[in-house]
């Protein structure tokens, strides 16, 4: 049985996580889904963003601890080393979402909980609705994320949002998410499909090529030096667009309106 809809509509990737009796929460099944489901969209043709969402009240309460390492109860040193090296929550997403060229929006409507949370995370734009909930609960188990929680919480929001978020396990309203910069835009829960259409729509009139090197080039600024982050701004920036007859089109339409 299918746990994840990838749907493809006017070049727009729609994924949505569908366990909703089990808050959509990510097992084994829904991983190895999730995981065809990246490939596909990476090297396909006729879509160039995608929208994550999930199916029911719930955007994603984490993973499935009964069954995603199996005998997690059981679990010793070396398993939790085992899977360390693989490839981590939502099927990659999570631990190689930089390589995902593509910009990938999350709409996030109810609870985004631990694995959910980092899933979210890993998404370039955050949309969320006045219901949505996040937070980052592994240390009630015994455990820190794993799955790009730190890294990430640390780069979008910096170290005093994720030593909280991360050190008391606390739950964080909608509003609060947005205060600290953990969500892009906040909607009401009726407006949330809308929203991430319409962003969608405004990222595919974009040059394809920009924004692909753009995204690129601000997670390798990540940990730079000033100058050294100058210097490949520039120089990706003035790479990307490649024989710049793309450049030189949307050139000639912008003059042509200021004409």
């Amino acid at each position: 049985m299918a746990t994840v809809r990838y749907e493809k509509r006017d070049r727009i990737a729609w994924i949505t996580l569908d366990r909703p009796a089990a808050r959509n929460a990510i097992d084994a099944a829904m991983n190895a889904e999730l995981a065809a489901v990246w490939a596909d969209f990476a090297a396909a043709d006729d879509v160039d963003v995608g929208i994550l969402g999930g199916n029911g009240p719930v955007f994603c309460a984490g993973a499935d601890l009964k069954t995603y390492i199996p005998r997690w109860a059981e679990a010793n040193a070396a398993d939790l080393r085992a899977y360390a090296g693989g490839p981590g929550l939502g099927g990659g997403l999570t631990r190689n979402g930089p390589r995902l060229h593509k910009p990938l929006v999350a709409a996030i409507d109810g609870p985004a909980f631990g694995g959910g949370f980092e899933l979210a995370l890993a998404c370039d734009l955050r949309i969320a609705t006045t219901n949505a909930r996040f937070g980052v609960f592994e240390v009630r188990r015994g455990l820190h994320q794993t799955d790009g929680g730190l890294t990430r919480l640390l780069a979008i929001a910096g170290l005093g949002v994720a030593l909280d978020l991360t050190l008391t396990g606390r739950e964080v309203g909608a509003e609060e998410a947005f205060r600290l910069g953990l969500v892009s835009r906040l909607v009401a829960p009726e407006a949330l499909a809308e929203t991430v259409e319409t962003t969608a729509r405004g990222i595919l009139a974009n040059s394809q090529r920009a924004l692909r090197s753009a995204k690129e080039t601000l997670h390798a600024l990540v940990g730079r030096s000033l100058t050294d982050a100058l210097n490949l701004e520039a120089l990706n920036g003035y790479s990307c667009p490649g024989d710049y007859a793309e450049v030189q089109e949307r050139l000639a339409r912008f003059f042509a309106k200021e004409a």
